[in-house]
């Protein structure tokens, strides 16, 4: 049974047993059975046992539902009034919502009866009877055992929400009829909490996509994203493909939209004089605005956004492999194949010089005031002392013995350092541990951090070798903890980024909402953006109040881009789900209505990476009282669907004032005299005067007067034209009426 949300049509999930409790006849209890319809499903409150109700009235209980154990844990599994022309599946599986088949499952689908994490139901009779599946009971019903884990074939409950479900089984996989599912939560998951359940992707995941591709700066080699200024420094080559200009130099760009602001194409030469040159390699920023970087084959320069040349030396010896920041703010560290240096950039001038045995970069943690050396040909890492310029110790590169050399990177939070050796990452401590090894699909070629989310992310290239079958042409942009290396960000695909044409290398804003990736190849540079899928951070809870009482459910989520809000209601135990017409804010405000007893709402927040809801919660509508004495209907009855409702007492009591819960009371400061009370309620009306209490709006659709006298009885009566359900709760309020004065009497409280 459907309806518009917020109206009641029938009797509300539950609503018959709060009903029945207060008949206070056989009778009544008789003609209410008859007259409400049966609500479409009855869901207990999370817990343990906990049942539901499918689609065409099937009943199902597990036994178990929260703090399962994550390794292995037992559950029976009920259920009653399964169609006996349809087998089922029993299994623990990923929740995808409503009318969407629940998959993967744990244990796939068991066809072969031997699995004790799936359970096969069939009709009696069916072929598969016997050794492969189990009959159905009379009614449909089954009682059978799995076994379920958090984690396996596929599942993961802690990434995804999981339920104990029922589906149709492999000769009908598109029955949607026959899904039932029952949420569960394995120990130390608490339903409801964990920032929603994800309907695509897990609530809160990372993704990053392409915002725009800059071309204005040549064939581009390396980048710097300047601390200060905010500017973007590109060193570049020269395109092949664009012989009327020669796109050399250090280019300066506009982040936001790629715009060129600068050109520094000209640098002195070994004779001092400028000449068009390449920018290599940027060492780091210089205080305010611009880069130190080296320019083939051994200069330092060093330059800012308007300047019309770079300023720098020409250094003697071999070709410079490596740059970095040196130990004060007048030097850079330069590597010369084996030899380290430190120089003086004003001059040139090598103030410290150390051999290795081997390698040709670097990269430098002046923080812990080391430099880690990697010599790729031999396989071994080496940390050199800044303090003492020695080397202090020598590490193996597992499976770095003549690997492609990729690129040598430290983490400065951790001091962790990163090298990128074929297609794996190998990560080593401040210590020189290896501690672990991250394996891409592509060639390992730069890596960046960024210290304020902890994050390391590294650009993989494709090998470009049309003949490999391990290359499809395509790169790949991954993410990942520094503290736990797990992956932080969906992966990336960066189609056409691969090495025949140079190294792939990238800058990351603080904070990373935005990363640089360059594509030497097709000349650009890739401007990604943070995308994350909604997360709730802060959910609606279980709800009571009375009836007329206005209500309001809460709930918020954090996204890029905002996610946007919708509000559903389900009037069947959390198997159906409807949009509350016109509800979109962060807040539901609402009047409740008895018929709304046991309704189920969730807050739906969408953007463009996903769709993450709360957890459905519970309302739970009592009927509106006032004092502590006299009748149990009165005052103001509020109308949820054309009908009247019972309202407060408005019989004796103490001080006069007004209150308010779906209806008004006032009256005197005694139990008697003064002009009494008008309530109404569907249109019903009683009004009274005199020395007796006044209870009105006990009928819908009637309307009278009746004088009371001592402690009052029912005010409304007359023409009545209703529907056997109202007449039903009519009746039940009367029954009780009558039932309670008479004993308040007996006992002398009037």
């Amino acid at each position: 049974m459907t309806s518009t949300p917020g109206t009641a049509p029938g009797t509300p999930p539950g609503g018959q047993s709060r009903l029945r409790r207060r008949a206070g006849t056989a009778a009544v209890a008789a003609l209410l059975l008859a007259g409400i319809p049966v609500g479409a499903a009855v869901s207990a409150d999370a817990g343990t046992p906990k049942t539901a109700t499918g689609p065409q009235g099937q009943k199902l209980t597990v036994s178990a539902t929260t703090g399962l154990d994550a390794a292995q844990q037992k559950v029976r599994v009920q259920g009653e009034g399964y169609g006996l022309t349809t087998g089922i599946y029993v299994a623990l599986c990923k929740d995808n919502g409503d009318n969407r088949v629940p998959s993967p499952c744990l244990g796939g689908a068991d066809m072969s009866g031997g699995s004790k994490t799936s359970q096969w139901i069939v009709p009696p009779g069916d072929p598969y009877e016997g050794d492969l599946a189990q009959a159905f009971g009379p009614g449909g019903t089954f009682d059978v055992e799995i076994e379920i884990a958090q984690k396996g074939d596929g599942l993961d409950c802690a990434e995804v929400a999981c339920s104990v479900v029922t589906r149709a089984d492999h000769r009908a996989a598109g029955d949607r009829t026959q899904d039932v599912r029952i949420p569960v939560a394995f120990a130390g998951q608490d339903p409801g909490d964990g920032g929603g359940e994800g309907v695509d992707v897990p609530a809160g995941t990372v993704s990053y996509k392409s915002a725009a591709d800059f071309t204005t700066a040549g064939k581009p080699l390396d980048l710097l994203l300047h601390p200060d200024s905010k500017k973007l420094y590109v060193g570049a080559d020269n395109l092949p493909d664009t012989a009327d200009v020669d796109e050399r130099g250090l280019h300066v760009l506009n982040p936001e939209n790629g715009t060129s602001e600068s050109w520094i194409s000209q640098a002195p030469g070994s004779t001092g004089a400028l000449r068009a040159s390449a920018a290599a390699r940027i060492a780091g920023p210089l205080p305010g605005d611009g880069v130190v970087y080296n320019y083939p084959l051994r200069g330092v320069g060093s330059a800012k956004s308007g300047d019309e040349a770079a300023t720098g030396v020409w250094l003697a010896g071999s070709t410079i492999t490596d740059i970095a920041p040196g130990t004060t703010p007048d030097t850079v560290l330069v590597a010369q194949g084996a030899t380290l240096s430190e120089i003086e950039r004003a001059t040139g001038t090598a103030t410290r010089t150390l051999t290795l045995p081997g390698g040709t970069q670097f990269a430098a943690d002046p923080e812990r005031g080391a430099l880690w050396y990697t010599d790729f040909t031999a396989g071994k890492l080496h940390r050199v002392d800044l303090a003492s310029f020695t080397v202090s110790g020598s590490f193996d590169l597992p499976g770095g013995s003549g690997g492609m050399a990729g690129f040598t990177e430290t983490d400065p939070a951790t001091g962790a350092v990163w090298v990128g050796v074929g297609r794996s990452v190998l990560v080593f401590d401040a210590a020189g541990t290896l501690v672990t090894t991250l394996v891409g699909k592509d060639l390992a070629r730069d890596a960046a951090f960024d210290t304020a989310s902890g994050r390391a992310y590294v650009v993989w290239q494709d090998g470009g070798d049309p003949s490999d079958p391990a290359n499809d042409n395509n790169g790949t942009l991954t993410v990942y903890g520094t503290e736990d290396f797990a992956v932080a960000a969906q992966d990336l695909s960066l189609p056409g980024n691969h090495s025949q044409a140079g190294a792939a290398s990238l800058a990351v804003e603080a904070g990373g909402a935005t990363v640089f990736v360059t594509s030497p190849a097709e000349g650009k540079i890739t401007k990604l953006v943070r995308q994350v899928s909604p997360l709730v951070t802060r959910a609606p809870a279980d709800l009571t109040a009375k009836e007329g009482e206005e209500v309001t459910l809460g709930a918020e989520a954090e996204g890029t881009p905002e996610p946007t809000a919708r509000w559903q209601v389900s009037t069947d135990g959390a198997q159906t789900w409807k949009d509350v017409e016109g509800a979109t804010e962060s807040a539901l405000t609402f009047t409740a209505r008895t018929a709304q007893d046991g309704y189920r709402y969730r807050a739906e927040f969408r953007n463009d990476v996903g769709t993450t809801r709360t957890a459905a919660v519970k309302l739970t509508v009592t009927p509106a009282t006032g004092g502590d004495t006299g009748g149990d209907v009165g005052g103001n009855g509020d109308a949820s669907n054309g009908g009247g409702s019972q309202g407060s007492d408005g019989s004796t009591g103490g001080d006069g004032g007004t209150q308010s819960s779906g209806g008004s009371t006032t009256g005197d400061s005694d139990s008697t005299g003064g002009s009494g009370s008008t309530g109404t309620s569907g249109g019903s009306t009683g009004t009274s005067d005199g020395s007796g209490a006044t209870v009105g709006g006990g009928v819908a659709g009637g309307t009278g007067t009746a004088a009371t006298s001592g402690g009052g009885s029912l005010a409304a009566t007359g023409a009545t034209v209703m529907s056997v359900t109202l007449a039903a709760a009519g009746l039940v309020g009367a029954g009780v009426l009558v039932h309670r004065r008479a004993r308040r009497r007996t006992e002398g409280a009037l």
